[in-house]
């Protein structure tokens, strides 16, 4: 297994010519979302791109332009949607829904959090904050890496001989990569590589994973927000 990182990409950035027993899936983070409240909206409704998340979901687009990609899937939830709509247009493939790309619920899904001003100065809310490593407060890690990574699985099945594109969220990116890596699953979320915009490509050789390259088509722009 090896991995390849960079901040930005050229035409051939992260190209990779697949044989017919290989296949590439990209994991593509949606761009920013307008939240001004500043919340941790996770699963709820009614969360879009922002101007710059639509720039970025643009980059992210023209970071495809030219690739063999005979699929693109998304998850349900809108600011992905909206940032595999100019993939779509680049690539000339209809959006597919996946479930299973979708953000890790969370019980503190619509509060604001932070130690100073936000939902983790009520005791109430400490029960929750119990076990980091599952995490205690949201879905399990083992358990978002093991559908996205299902996900991917599929994806490259079915794009064998060529490449896929998934537009998921920044926690299912980075624990699948994470799994893929052999490496523990509880982090520090202040670490993560995986920017918005950004791209976590999987490749697999005869449907076992064999390397894992990342790209930021946005550069640094993606990388003020941690997001969702």
């Amino acid at each position: 297994m090896t991995t390849q990182s960079s901040s930005s990409g050229g035409a051939d950035a992260g190209r990779v010519t697949p044989s017919q027993l290989t296949a590439v899936v990209h994991l593509v983070r949606h761009g920013e979302v307008a939240n001004p409240q500043g919340i941790l909206y996770g699963r709820l409704p009614g969360f879009r791109l922002s101007e710059d998340g639509q720039v970025m979901a643009k980059a992210a687009a023209d970071f495809m332009a030219g690739r063999d990609v005979v699929v693109l899937r998304s998850s349900p939830l809108e600011r992905a949607a909206q940032t595999a709509e100019p993939i779509a247009e680049q690539v000339g493939l209809p959006i597919e829904v996946d479930d299973r790309l979708i953000e890790p619920w969370n019980h503190f899904e619509g509060l604001k959090v932070g130690v100073g001003d936000g939902s983790l100065r009520a005791p109430r809310h400490w029960i929750y904050l119990r076990n980091p490593f599952r995490p205690s407060w949201g879905e399990p890690y083992v358990e978002v890496a093991a559908r996205v990574l299902a996900a991917a699985r599929d994806a490259a099945r079915a794009a064998l001989g060529h490449e896929a594109i998934c537009v998921s969220h920044q926690l299912p990116i980075w624990v699948a990569r994470r799994s893929v890596e052999g490496k523990r699953l509880w982090h520090d979320p202040r670490r993560r590589q995986c920017a918005l915009g950004s791209v976590t490509s999987l490749t697999y050789v005869d449907g076992e994973f064999v390397s894992v390259s990342y790209f930021e088509p946005s550069g640094s722009a993606g990388s003020r927000s941690a997001g969702a």
